[in-house]
This record gives C-alpha cells, structure tokens and sequence, in this order.
C-alpha cells in the first residue's frame, strides 16, 4: 500500500532567521523523494529528516529530483549543494530539475562556478569517479512530471513579473498543492480545491502596516496576507492548510494562526523545519 510523506524542510523567507530554513520541501512517496524549492539549509535539512525518520529515499545521495516554483534565491540558493553532495556521497543518477525559464543558465552557471573545487575532488586524491551531470526540463506544459509514483502539474501563480509556478502533486493516496510565493489567484483555487493538504505561503495581514510603504506594496502585490489566504481556504477546504514562508513581523505565531482561524474554520497548522505530515 503507497504512503504518501510530506516534510517540511525550509519554512523560512530571505530573512535568515535560526529556527527557520529557506523554503524548501519534500515530498516522499515510498522509497521515492521529490524535493520542492531549495533555498539556503535545504539540503542539510534534507539530512536532519533522514536521521530523524529513517525514511531511506531522504538519504541524500537519493536525491534525484528537484522542482522549482521560481528562481528568488531565497527557494533556490541551496541547489549547489543539491547538485554537489549527493555526487560527493556517490550519487550515481543525473539530477532531474524542473523549474522555470533560466533554471538551465542557472545550473550551468552553478556548476562553472565550482568547476575548480568539482576537479579536485574528481581528479585529486579524493576517490570520486561517478558521473556529476544535471538533466534540466525548464516547464513549457502543465504536466511536466510524471512516474508510477507521481503526477506532478506546474501551474502558473501571481509574483509581480517573475515566471513562477504552484505544484499540483497527486500520488495514489493523496494530493498536495504547493503554492510557491503567489498573491491569491483563481487557478491556485481551481488546482487546489478539495486536496488533501495545501501547502501556502503567508504574511500577517495584522502586521502589513508596520512594514515601510514601498515593502506594503511589494508584499500585497506579490504575496498572500493572512486574511487573503482564510478567504481561499474557505473555498478551496482543503483538509489541512499548512502555513509556510511565514512574515511574522513581530507578532507571536499563536496571534499568526488566529489571524487565519477567526476567518477560516478548517484545520490549519504553522509549518516548522522538519515537521512531518
């Protein structure tokens, strides 16, 4: 019988904070991983969920598939370590990364950038003879994955002029929306009406006015408030609404949560690094 894991790796935004990662999650179906977004700590987190739930796809030299909502640096800062440590632990596999336009510069880049440290540890003393080769499919259809495991659908969101995309993730016991950074918008709605868990990002609505004017108008534009997001719960009722790429601004998470829940009766839950469900 196939289960379905999602695990929470980075929570987090540009802000660094100690408690929280960038963003980053990974879907585990049976002995198969698939990682979403990778910012900064992803793949170090990646290894913390493979200690703590002894779950053999989270081993890092399994990782072979990574899918990018959008290339802020703050979802994407981690991918030098997605390429190179797996290879370094004995990675065998290409990894597989789907992202937007400019994913493929970007790996290139990336792995031009490395090109010295990458040659010493192939040609030096290190024993390190297995392939280090990245397939990139930059996302020009809805479906743009699919195996016996899973369908993954890419859609378009709302991030001001960035090309940016939400997941559609369905699996043979469970379906899970992954919003990306998106203001709320109507195809977010149509794909993830009525899953099982929907994964989506979220600032205070409470706190918006602490915040400089010109940040307000970056953040209502290109994000989701906490009223924003009880609204679209409302109608999707998803059963569970997990809460990640929190912008807190100061108020205590407890305040956060009711600022969905006085709008939103449905279950809902404050993402944490590492959190399982």
């Amino acid at each position: 019988m196939t289960r379905t894991h999602l695990i929470l790796l980075g929570t987090g935004s540009p802000n660094i904070l100690p408690q929280r990662s960038q963003s980053a999650l990974v879907i585990v179906v049976d002995e198969s991983a698939y990682m979403i977004d990778c910012g900064g700590g992803a793949v170090q987190r990646l290894s913390q969920a493979a200690e703590r739930y002894r779950l053999p796809a989270l081993q890092v030299n399994h990782l072979e598939r990574l899918f990018l909502t959008h290339l802020h640096p703050d979802h994407t800062t981690g991918i030098a370590d997605a390429i190179i440590a797996p290879w370094v632990l004995e990675r065998k596999a290409p990894l597989q990364v789907y992202g937007p336009r400019g994913t493929a510069s970007l790996c290139e880049r990336l792995l031009e950038a490395y090109t010295v440290g990458i040659g010493e540890h192939r040609d030096g003393l290190a024993p390190i003879d297995n392939p280090l080769e990245v397939v990139v499919q930059e996302i020009d259809s809805p479906m743009i994955y699919a195996d016996d495991k899973v369908i993954f659908e890419a859609f378009p969101v709302q991030h001001g002029a960035l090309e940016a995309y939400g997941y559609k993730v369905t699996t043979p016991d469970r379906t899970i929306v992954i919003s990306g950074d998106t203001a709320p918008t109507e195809t977010l709605i149509e794909k993830a009406t009525g899953c099982d868990v929907l994964v989506h990002e979220v600032y205070s609505a409470k706190q918006l006015a602490s915040r400089p004017e010109e940040w307000q108008k970056y953040h209502t534009t290109m994000h989701t408030s906490t009223i924003e997001l009880a609204k679209l719960a409302n109608v999707v009722r998803p059963q569970l609404l997990v809460l990640t790429h929190q912008l807190l601004w100061g108020t205590t998470e407890t305040a956060f949560i009711a600022e969905v829940t006085t709008h939103y009766d449905g279950a809902v839950v404050s993402g944490h690094d590492l959190d399982l469900f």
